[in-house]
């Protein structure tokens, strides 16, 4: 029965759509427009279809045969008629070009500039975002293989027999070349988010230093002040443009901004050394000669990278420091320095023609300051008269080192350069007094010229603080000097080891 009835209603359905078609036989379906009484779902039937254009306003819609001579021969000007007689054939119809010599397309609207723009930076963040989750992936891997690595596994990065942390496991995951100095730069502005402080071990007039960790590893992060922004770009344009890995250069990692209560914090992320600087290494630490050359050695190497300009595909310009200090000194477990902050740091190319000064009207520390910066003779605009200014500095740098050298039983408190002649927060013009007018130079004890080893370093000091820039050591010169009295002094050591 239920059956039945399926198969009834199908026929009433059919016997419909026939007599439907019946009263439609002979009728064009057209396309219809703008005409409310006769369009039924936008088409409607009738013997002709047609379209019309006028001023503008287009219409399609259909009529009866007797209508046919009135409305398919109008003769009205910028008026424009199309009559056909197939089912929808006035559905993409268009007017000509022009009537009457007035143009009737619209040419396409040409997307607006903002629209471009706002294409590009979509794109843009979609691109960035892959990236960003790329690399995130990859943390994620590291940070469990470094996690779950055995004691021995090479990758891990644990300080091992008294040598600082390579961090190389880091940049042979992220780094595709050794050319760089620190990460990938997409990395970079990720690390804001990746390391965690632990305590803050140093403050300045430039900020704070904190011990972060990252991926199970110590590092520094040095938290620029708001008011010391050029130092803190100076130093990440440094790093991310020219070819900085050196043993006596601290190691760059990253570069990064990030926001702390409202506010910005500028961070520089670098290798940490646990001993600290130079400075605070003095305080309370005293070496034998040996140590005092091995430690002076590694400043003059460090400084001789800078100094030192490389022509190639992937070479560096040259960099004098401007600021060099035991403050700006890091010392690390071997017993070996890196030379660090490059906030004032002045960039030279011969081979590509340019000197770049930077825009940081800081000028570096007036206790450390040459003679020719202090009466203001300079020359600004020739890049050896930094490097001469750098040498100066690394002078007296030498010298805060052997005060706490111990020679025949003695060693010296550690006191700054001029700690005798100028006050603890010495003026500009007070410098000026006392290094250029009154040509001082700081205090050599005389245990110092008993000891070969001591005695050669304190003719190096003396040949870099002369008043005459020019006449000064170069930083390779003192290099040399300093190496072949360490080779020197590793054979007498070796031969009396023989002989005893």
């Amino acid at each position: 029965m239920e059956g039945f009835t399926v198969v009834l209603v199908e026929l009433l359905l059919l016997t419909s759509a026939h007599f439907a078609d019946s009263e439609n036989d002979g009728k064009l379906l057209c396309a219809c427009e703008n005409d409310k009484d006769t369009c039924v779902n936008y088409t409607c039937r009738g013997d002709v279809c047609f379209y019309t254009w006028l001023n503008g306003r287009e219409e399609r819609g259909c009529f009866s045969n007797k209508n046919y001579m009135e409305q398919c021969y109008s003769r009205l000007p910028r008026f424009h008629v199309n009559c056909c007689r197939e089912n929808r054939c006035n559905a993409f119809a268009t007017p000509p070009p022009n009537i009457n010599g007035e143009t009737t397309t619209i040419p396409p609207q040409q997307p607006r500039p903002e629209l471009w723009i706002t294409v590009a930076l979509l794109l843009l963040f979609t691109a960035a975002s892959l990236c960003g989750l790329l690399i995130f992936l990859r943390f994620r891997r590291v940070h469990f293989r470094l996690k779950n690595a055995d004691d021995h596994d090479s990758t891990m990065l644990k300080i091992s027999n008294g040598e600082d942390p390579t961090y190389g496991g880091i940049y042979d995951e992220f780094c595709t070349s050794g050319s760089g100095t620190g990460l990938p730069y997409l990395v970079q502005r990720t690390m804001a988010r990746q390391i965690s402080l632990v305590e803050c071990v140093g403050k300045g007039r430039y900020g704070e230093v904190w011990r972060g960790t990252w991926m199970g590893e110590s590092v520094a992060v040095k938290i620029f002040s708001s008011r010391d922004e050029q130092s803190w770009f100076r130093e990440t344009e440094i790093y991310n443009t020219v070819q900085l890995r050196h043993d006596n250069i601290l190691g760059f990692i990253a570069s990064d901004m990030t926001s702390k209560n409202s506010s910005t914090q500028l961070w520089l992320v670098t290798h940490f050394h646990e001993l600290g600087s130079l400075y605070d290494f003095l305080q309370y630490s005293s070496f034998e000669p040996e140590s005092c050359l091995k430690m002076c050695l590694s400043v003059a190497c460090g400084l001789v990278h800078l100094h030192t300009e490389i022509v190639s595909s992937q070479g560096k310009p040259a960099i004098a420091h401007r600021d060099l200090k035991s403050r700006n000194i890091l010392v690390k477990r071997n017993g070996q320095c890196c030379i660090a902050d490059l906030g004032l740091a002045v960039i030279h190319s011969q081979s590509n023609d340019y000197l770049d000064v930077g825009h940081n009207p800081r000028v570096g520390t007036k206790r450390y300051m040459a003679p020719e910066v202090l009466d203001e003779s300079i020359r600004i605009d020739v890049f050896e008269s930094y490097k001469q200014t750098d040498i100066w500095a690394l002078g007296l740098v030498f010298w805060e080192i052997s005060r706490r050298t111990i020679v025949n039983g003695i060693v010296e408190e550690y006191r700054p350069p001029f700690f005798d002649l100028v006050p603890s927060d010495p003026s500009f013009e007070e410098m000026k007094k006392v290094v250029c007018v009154d040509q001082q130079r700081p205090i050599l004890h005389n245990r110092l010229h008993s000891h070969p080893i001591m005695s050669s370093i304190v003719k190096i000091m003396k040949e870099c603080w002369f008043q005459n820039a020019p006449a000064r050591l170069t930083a390779l010169r003192v290099k040399k000097t300093l190496s072949k009295l360490d080779h020197d002094s590793d054979f007498s050591v070796k031969k009396l080891k023989q002989d005893v």
